[in-house]
């Protein structure tokens, strides 16, 4: 039967959907990344695996798409990450990482960039294609190594936020590189200068935009109070700047980057991480598999000391080189081994600029592809190498991991809600040097306090998933403030059934909504109506001439016994945190 209906358009979808859905769940249960599963399901429904079918049955099969068909929108997998490490490019995390940064990450790249080119020099490479592969096989693989860190619980780890510091370091390379190699594809002589001068006027109108219309525009749309459209407008700058990038002749990736940095300073910096997550994941998976079809088995075992040679050693070379800087930069041994084993191996944005270099002639496209799959089959290392990194010896599993300072995570006190009763919170908290970061649902106040140097963001913390983007997993406490009770009962619940040891201080309508933040976990929930009275009648004795001592005992005695009657009414005594015990010892002393 014949039948006109066109299949190209939905070969792309089908082949992501394949790999998503049967081959990605079933790496999972075997414990190994997704990004390889990806790679897997590409290689096996590309053109060098089941798509040989081709040559051979009469009809087509829908999954087996050509790669060149998903490739543009793949290439939209790398444009969400890069704006995604823009975001990440906070001044802040910059600041806290500084030595690690700009000190172990600058040293990795460098001495890893000169061995790779003084071994590709020996093999016979020029000085441009030795220098490309130099810079290509540097970098390692954020995609896998921030997952498997996650998954065991090791990215607040010494060794953990160090190669997130080194890893934080190679994004930032990849801009200028990316930059550097759209200029050279451009030509020589006058083209180059011609195409710089225009590469930095685009730049300047990105940015120039960016930095006056970004957050109006995001404040007129936070206003709207839908996420629908949240998410629309996320999505709408990501495409806007990559594809203005791509008009000027620079990458879309580029482009992209750049309007992660300028809304990495706003008040919707959390809310925009949190909405492009899903599709950044998505994408990216996309990308990966774009690569796994370009992988050509046959290629592998037609050349293996080529291929099996260059992963293994890119890995032996890279490995102990990270170890002997982690070393000099104070690590442990078992810490540098861990550093050392997961930044061994090649990453994802190698692809992307050896394409380039590729593209521009700096590379032979036949090793261009060699070095892309030796670069694949590292990648595939990087989760038995974690396994084995993190495997200490039993006389050392006892010893308690000591952080260093500028490595140590962020306790910050989160406080829910910057109305008035936040307001005086966060005057506390400054008063005592205490770290903290600030929760607002009105865009307005989060942008105005924000502009005054307050950290303040704008979002829903009644999201679990927002919340833990804001550093709940590390935070010191959590206090409440918001003043809607329903709010204040949701934000309670998902902190204590996430962080069972936190201390969570919550502001309470009256006595019996105090009693129902108790039975949800909360530390102390502090009622409006009772402690209205209490200072009334702390004001009126100290007027009337009680002693002041005498006044602030009994003040703090009444209000713990009103305490222990709420938790006892409430019938929550035997379940209830630790009280906030430290500031009641103060308070009687």
């Amino acid at each position: 039967m014949t039948t006109h209906f066109d299949l190209a358009p939905y070969q792309a979808p089908l082949l992501f959907l394949v790999a998503a859905g049967v081959v990605v769940p079933l790496f999972k249960k075997l414990r190994l990344s997704p990004v390889l599963g990806f790679l897997l399901a590409g290689a096996l429904v590309g053109p060098h695996g089941l798509g040989r079918l081709h040559a051979i049955l009469p009809v087509e099969i829908p999954f087996l798409a050509k790669t060149g068909q998903i490739a543009t929108l793949a290439e939209f997998g790398v444009v969400f990450l890069m704006f995604n490490m823009g975001l990440e490019l906070s001044l802040e995390r910059l600041v806290l990482l500084r030595r690690y940064v700009f000190g172990l990450g600058a040293a990795q790249a460098a001495a890893c960039g000169l061995a790779l080119m003084a071994c590709a020099l020996l093999l016979g490479q020029g000085w441009a294609a030795a220098a490309t592969l130099a810079i290509a096989l540097a970098l390692s693989s954020t995609a896998i190594v921030m997952p498997v860190l996650a998954e065991k619980k090791r990215l607040n780890s010494y060794s953990g936020r160090a190669i997130f510091s080194v890893l934080l370091f190679q994004d930032l390379l990849v801009a200028p590189l990316l930059l550097v190699l759209s200029m050279t594809n451009e030509g020589g002589g006058a083209d180059l200068l011609w195409a710089f001068a225009w590469a930095l006027a685009a730049l300047a109108l990105i940015a120039g935009l960016g930095r006056i219309a970004l957050r109006p525009f995001f404040r007129l749309v936070a206003e709207a109070n839908s996420n629908d459209l949240f998410i629309a407008a996320c999505l709408l700058v990501v495409m806007a700047t990559a594809v203005t990038a791509a008009y000027a002749g620079l990458s879309m990736a580029l482009g992209a980057f750049i309007a992660g940095l300028l809304l990495a300073e706003t008040e919707f910096r959390r809310s925009v991480e949190l909405t492009i997550e899903p599709f950044k994941g998505l994408l990216l998976g996309l990308f990966f598999v774009t690569v796994g079809a370009d992988l050509d088995p046959a290629r592998v075992l037609a050349q293996p000391l080529t291929t099996l040679g260059l992963a293994l050693g890119l890995t032996l070379l890279k490995a102990p080189i990270v170890f002997a800087l982690a070393r000099a930069f104070g690590a442990k041994p078992q810490k540098a081994r861990e550093i050392g084993l997961l930044l061994a191996p090649g990453g994802e944005f190698a692809f992307l600029i050896l394409t380039a270099a590729a593209t521009a002639g700096l590379l032979p496209r036949e090793l261009a592809n060699d070095a892309m799959i030796g670069v694949t089959l590292s990648m595939a290392f990087i989760p038995p190498l974690a396994s084995f990194a993190t495997r200490a010896p039993k006389s050392a599993r006892v010893v308690v991991e000591s952080t260093a300072p500028d490595l140590a995570a962020a306790e910050r006190v989160l406080i829910i809600g910057y109305g008035r009763v936040g307001q005086i919170v966060t005057e506390l908290m400054r008063a005592h040097k205490l770290d903290y970061l600030c929760i607002d649902a009105d865009p307005g106040v989060a942008a105005r306090e924000k502009e005054r140097g307050e950290p303040v963001y704008w979002g829903d913390a009644t999201r679990p998933d927002f919340l833990e983007s804001c550093g709940l997993a590390t935070a010191r406490a959590v206090i409440v403030t918001m003043h809607t009770p329903s709010a204040v009962d949701e934000v309670v619940r998902i902190a204590r059934a996430a962080r069972p040891d936190i201390t969570i201080v919550a502001r309470a309508r009256d006595a019996g909504h105090a009693r129902h933040l108790y039975a949800l976990g909360a530390t102390d929930a502090v009622p409006e109506t009772t402690e209205a009275s209490l200072q009334l009648s702390e004001a009126a004795l100290v007027d009337i001439g009680v002693p002041m001592g005498l006044v602030i005992a009994s003040i703090h005695e009444k209000r713990d016994i009103y305490r222990k009657a709420l938790i006892a009414e409430g019938d929550v005594a035997a379940s209830a945190p630790r009280r906030f015990s430290g500031r009641r010892k103060k308070r009687s002393g």
